[in-house]
């Protein structure tokens, strides 16, 4: 009861802070970019609990259960990622857009601009799916009794989470999510900072976990060394450095900063904040899986921790920590297609001269729209694939399809309209047809097919196109 109590108190808080910050949206730029208002250390706060998400809090937690400490690797990626981040940051924020597409139809035109819409909303709708199917687990496992039987069933759960993300998304924005994010931040890195020595002292230590594991038959959990291959870890590592190198996140952030230098500085500190919370939270994981025989219950170990492992109080906030980071990881995945879409479809193609109420209400209606579809999505998902497996999914269609053509439109003058549209083709053409036809697996070697994700054959062939088709299309004067 006192977990359900806390939660309760906390999503509360939150519906409040939406209506509060809702009537202080009266234009697209309060509901998209939070009027531009965001200092340096919001900044922080709203990057570091929009990008530790369900991807880090579910899926790295829940492959440190499958890998041991070997996983500590997970977070190079996204790290190395916002490192390169912090040399566009800057020079993103003097764009003035609201959308990525805007910046990649300003540079390639309308064709490609369009082309990015459609890789950014079919990534952002994958990615908002397994949310809902998270924020499910952990209400789930919350209603849960002593003997292990759950009050509701996970698809009632998961109807229970998506409604409430949609709705308090749909209120004020970025104005609302902005502000709680920060709270979400601070208050996640406090619990994580104090759960994992109680953890380790519950666990036993170095040695109590040794022979844990060992009696689990998994003696390589308590290995660093030699448990991945290096295909390994580039399939674990490169979707998230693509994915941060040019999420519409991160960059609505920036537009959202009220200038260049303060978004150029909130990226440099948000690598350490990225860095000491992943690790924590890999960490966390590590020391609980070692008091996790069942492998159904490990696939949530954090959840499971916060829930039987930690002191009642104390795991009733780690748990609404979960519980925050997931409606702030949804939230902003939610609202950027909604503002893409808005942006850079409706307000070019359909009513150029729509004022800013009607395109508010227009926006609140899309989230609406584009939540439905993610729980469609959701229900795809919910048995088929791990969160871990999801999240790499998700990041290579994005990463794939738009980070070459982005990254290229700030840096390299020599790319064309011509190599960004067959870039963006290609790479989304690639993901999906390594992971979903069946054809692929008949052509290509079981051999490589089985080691390979799909995010080496697509980013190749993506930046391959976007090289070589520029270079053949580029004007001569």
């Amino acid at each position: 009861m006192l977990y359900l109590t806390i939660i309760s108190i906390y999503l509360f808080l939150l519906i409040g802070v939406g209506i509060y910050k809702s009537s202080h949206v009266k234009t697209q730029m309060d509901f998209s970019v939070a009027g531009r208002s965001l200092t340096p250390w919001i900044l922080v706060g709203t990057m570091l609990a929009t990008w530790i998400g369900t991807g880090s809090i579910l899926g790295n937690a829940g492959e440190t259960y499958s890998t041991g400490l070997a996983a500590l690797i997970l977070p190079i990626g996204g790290t190395l990622g916002i490192i390169l981040l912090t040399q566009i940051a800057g020079r993103v924020r003097t764009f003035e857009k609201f959308t990525v597409p805007e910046i990649i139809g300003e540079r390639y035109g309308s064709v490609a601009r369009l082309l990015s819409v459609i890789a950014l909303v079919l990534a952002y709708m994958v990615i908002v799916s397994y949310q809902f199917n998270a924020g499910g687990a952990v209400i789930e496992t919350v209603l849960t009794d002593e003997s292990g039987h759950s009050l509701i069933s996970s698809g009632t759960a998961t109807i229970i989470a998506a409604v409430f993300i949609i709705a308090y998304t749909m209120l004020a924005g970025l104005f609302s999510v902005a502000y709680t994010d920060v709270a979400n931040g601070i208050i996640m890195t406090l619990s994580l900072l104090i759960a994992f020595p109680i953890l380790w002292v519950k666990a036993g230590g170095w040695s109590g976990m040794e022979t844990a594991f060992v009696n689990m038959g998994k003696p390589e959990h308590m290995q660093f060394f030699g448990v991945y291959s290096p295909m390994d870890v580039l399939n674990f590592c490169l979707p998230p450095f693509l994915l941060v190198l040019g999420d519409a996140n991160m960059y609505q952030r920036f537009f959202a900063s009220k200038n260049a230098e303060g978004a150029k500085f909130a990226t440099k500190v948000l690598i350490f904040a990225v860095l000491a919370v992943e690790i924590l939270i890999i960490a966390s994981a590590w020391v609980s899986s070692s008091m996790i025989p069942d492998a159904e219950v490990g696939k949530h170990v954090l959840i499971f921790a916060a829930h039987r492992f930690l002191p009642p109080f104390l795991g009733a906030i780690m748990m609404t920590t979960i519980v925050g980071i997931i409606i702030s990881t949804a939230d902003s995945y939610l609202l950027v297609p909604a503002t893409t879409l808005m942006r850079d479809v409706y307000q070019i193609y359909i009513n150029p001269k729509a004022s800013e109420t009607k395109i508010v209400l227009l926006s609140r209606l899309l989230v609406l729209g584009l939540g439905i579809i993610a729980y469609v999505v959701s229900l795809k998902f919910s048995e088929s694939t791990g969160f871990f497996e999801k999240a790499l999914y998700a990041y290579t269609i994005y990463g794939a399809a738009i980070t070459p053509s982005l990254v290229a439109a700030l840096f390299w003058k020599g790319a064309t309209k011509e190599g960004a549209i067959v870039s963006i083709i290609s790479g989304t053409l690639m993901t999906l047809a390594w992971k979903e036809a069946g054809f692929i697996q008949n052509w290509v070697p079981v051999q490589i097919y089985s080691n390979v994700d799909e995010v080496l054959p697509a980013i190749f062939i993506s930046v391959f196109s976007l090289v070589v088709v520029s270079l053949i299309t580029k004007k001569k004067y």
